[in-house]
């Protein structure tokens, strides 16, 4: 059992005495505020912190962490306020004590909602002080080594819940050595039998291949000596939960994954590093597409290497080159921060940079995110990254996780760009938006004033910003169109009583709003526009001289009020705003506005067989026109009867073409041996438009008879 003297004996590698006995103070004290406290496997709970911050001197944390691991459950279990740790401690190990003692209440459980909720917290912690989440991280380790007295359903909550959150933090923050530990303990709780084979069959495995270990050892430290290169070199452990994941999810049998034998190699700086890369290449022949240069391009979370696979005797060999510090920061991540902090490196400060880099986002994405759940959808995302690099035109560098796309490029730039983003070009040719970025393109992205996103990039888009910035944006704008709908249905509604909205006197407007139970006019007004209300309810109990709000609600005829003037259609559809499918409406045709609760208005023609169907829901119907400069084009289909001729098929869309017409779909609906029919659905800005376009292709010789389709 480790005791408080044997950590401080540790802590004088790299701490002055006046600091260890600052955390020697903090540890006396949680053993008196702790005192009768006993954990589940009958050791007195200090002995708890005691570990927590023996894992964070192993870090080499500063004082006030190990400090605040000391105390990190004294103010949850033991009842003493922050207040007396601020006075005993100050206020940084009193802040951190807080900022841990909010994350012990994370009990993910099996709602969604309590685990999204808390992750919050932790984010906010995390923004305030990035040392909360290694404390926390430390106490979560130390946990998991001492599962076994727990019960079942307990043992399996914890271990669930660290490999869906706490380990890919400690991946996001560069600790491998961490996050490989919390991975392999959870995957050991959650299958014991599976993690008992592997580890078995790995030791089984290790023993009969150790000569070729050897050797290759050997000769790879024959060389370096050669060439007179500085390096010592290590063999790779692979671990079980790696292990079991490539086996589950990428279909290999276990012996595939154990063939490939694998060597760290470290030396002294970086210049050795790209030398012993050549020596290594001499020996064995790399495999092509296998090197990855993560010092030019470090990964995300700050790792730095080199990697290369290597064929020779009979076996591939993975050899990953770096430095001291490089295998520092791969180890410990944001934890090596503090073992460098005094000789001002620039790969840790890098690092640091990174790190506040995303949590900046996680606020940024906490802050647009509607609820909790959908925050946490976001940030699950950034938080298992497979990276790729691509590059700016003007060659600066981009993380993004596989898969992304054009548009999460843009955002990952700015969001005003991403929601101005019309177009891309990758490597100088024009691309789509929705396809998959490669490592090593340059990406241009093209904006144009008044863009704004597509709800369509939803479904591709892959990171978390992309996927926030995009709903922040249409929520947004959701709601300033039905708001602006509403008004306009409104003032619509008002005419046809012969006043005007500005007529109205604010009390009776806020008596209107406590009637109808909602917070603002603002609020009344946009669930007119989204069709969850009349306005010509509302307009009735808007009257002045009416002093019963309520009886307002009672009349519902689609009278005077309601048929008073009518709102003006430009063409640019929005999200509340949309044109039927069925009926296809063009400008020109005469049209009504179907309210649809809930989702807004959708146009029709007057003819159109969904309006003649409903005539109960007249008081859905709003009376429209249309204005008389839209440039927009419409879909519209129409039936082509045409006589079977080789090459009729490129004489019409040559028709469509000469009238300025576009081809949206062309298909053959029946055909015989002498006629066919045929659907054309085609883009027009209008009924004028429309009848050159008929025109120009009832005037070729083999076709019989066009008409306009109207479902």
């Amino acid at each position: 059992m480790s005791t408080i003297e044997a950590l401080a004996e540790r802590l004088h590698d790299y701490m002055d005495d006046a600091r260890i006995n600052q955390v020697r103070r903090a540890y006396f004290y949680a053993e008196q505020a702790h005192e009768g406290q006993f954990r589940r496997s009958g050791e007195p709970y200090v002995t708890h912190p005691l570990a927590v911050a023996t894992i964070l001197a192993d870090l080499h944390l500063d004082h006030q962490s190990l400090m605040a691991a000391m105390l990190h459950d004294v103010i949850e279990d033991t009842g003493i306020p922050k207040e007396a740790l601020n006075e005993q401690f100050g206020e940084a190990v009193a802040e951190l004590v807080d900022g841990v003692s909010k994350l012990t209440q994370i009990e993910f459980r099996t709602r969604a909602e309590a685990q999204a909720e808390n992750f919050q917290k932790m984010t906010l912690a995390m923004a305030r002080d990035i040392r909360v989440i290694l404390v926390k991280l430390a106490d979560r380790l130390h946990n998991m080594r001492t599962l076994g007295p727990l019960n079942y359903e307990k043992r399996h909550r914890i271990a669930t819940e660290t490999l869906d959150i706490y380990a890919p933090i400690a991946n996001r923050l560069g600790m491998h050595s961490l996050c490989v530990e919390l991975e392999d303990l959870g995957f050991s709780a959650l299958y014991p039998m599976r993690s008992r084979y592997i580890r078995k069959a790995v030791e089984t495995l290790r023993g009969s291949h150790r000569e070729i270990i050897e050797e290759i050892q050997g000769r790879l430290e024959e060389r370096l000596a050669e060439r007179g290169l500085p390096g010592r070199i290590l063999g790779r452990e692979k671990h079980l939960n790696s292990i079991y994941n490539k086996m589950k999810f990428k279909h290999k049998p276990f012996h595939e994954i154990m063939d490939v034998y694998a060597f760290r190699i470290i030396t002294d700086s970086v210049d050795d590093c790209y030398r012993i890369l050549g020596a290594v290449h001499s020996i064995y022949k790399p495999l092509p597409g296998r090197f990855k240069d993560y010092i030019a391009m470090p990964k995300a979370n700050g790792y730095q290497s080199l990697h290369t696979t290597l064929f020779g005797m009979h076996v591939n060999i993975e050899i990953q080159i770096r430095t001291e510090e490089m295998e520092q920061i791969a180890n410990n991540g944001i934890a090596a921060h503090w073992l460098y902090k005094s000789e001002d490196s620039s790969v840790s400060q890098a690092n640091q940079q990174r790190v506040d880099r995303w949590v900046r986002g996680l606020m940024e994405m906490r802050e647009r995110a509607d609820d909790s759940l959908e925050f946490i959808e976001h940030v699950k995302v950034d938080l298992f990254p497979d990276e790729i690099y691509v590059f700016t035109p003007r060659g600066k560098i981009l993380e993004m996780p596989a898969g992304a796309t054009p548009v999460d490029f843009a955002y990952a730039i700015h969001t005003d760009i991403g929601n101005a983003c019309v177009a891309c070009r990758v490597n100088r040719n024009l691309a789509s938006l929705s396809v998959p970025l490669q490592s090593g393109q340059t990406v241009e992205i093209i904006t144009a004033p008044g863009a704004r996103p597509n709800p369509a990039w939803l479904n591709f888009v892959m990171t978390g910003k992309a996927k926030s910035s995009i709903r922040h944006y249409l929520k947004h704008q959701r709601r300033t169109e039905s708001v602006e709908l509403g008004r306009t249905l409104l003032k619509k509604s008002l005419n046809g009583f012969s006043i005007k909205l500005s007529d109205v006197s604010p009390e009776r407007i806020q008596r209107v709003i406590s009637h109808n139970q909602v917070s603002t006019f603002d609020d009344l007004l946009a669930e007119i526009g989204l069709g969850s209300r009349m306005a010509y309810i509302v307009a009735r109990q808007l009257l002045p001289g009416d002093t019963d709000v309520a009886a307002s609600d009672n009349t519902l005829e689609f009278g005077k009020g309601a048929e008073a003037g009518t709102v003006t259609i430009h063409g640019s559809e929005g999200l509340l705003l949309r044109f039927a499918t069925c009926c296809k409406p063009i400008p020109g045709d005469p049209i009504v506005g179907l309210m649809d609760s809930g989702t807004g208005m959708v146009i029709h023609s007057e003819s159109c067989d969904k309006i003649r169907l409903h005539p109960d829901d007249n008081h859905r119907l709003v009376h429209l026109s249309w204005a008389k400069d839209i440039t927009s084009e419409f879909s519209v289909e129409l039936r082509v009867e045409l006589e079977r001729q080789r090459g009729v098929i490129a004489e019409l869309a040559n028709a469509v073409t000469l009238a300025d017409g576009n081809i949206e779909r062309i298909g053959v609906e029946e055909q015989d041996a002498h006629l066919s029919s045929i659907s054309l659905v085609v883009q027009v800005q209008g009924r004028k438009h429309l009848a050159r376009v008929m025109r120009r292709i009832r005037n070729i010789r083999a076709v019989t008879n066009i008409s306009r389709v109207r479902h």
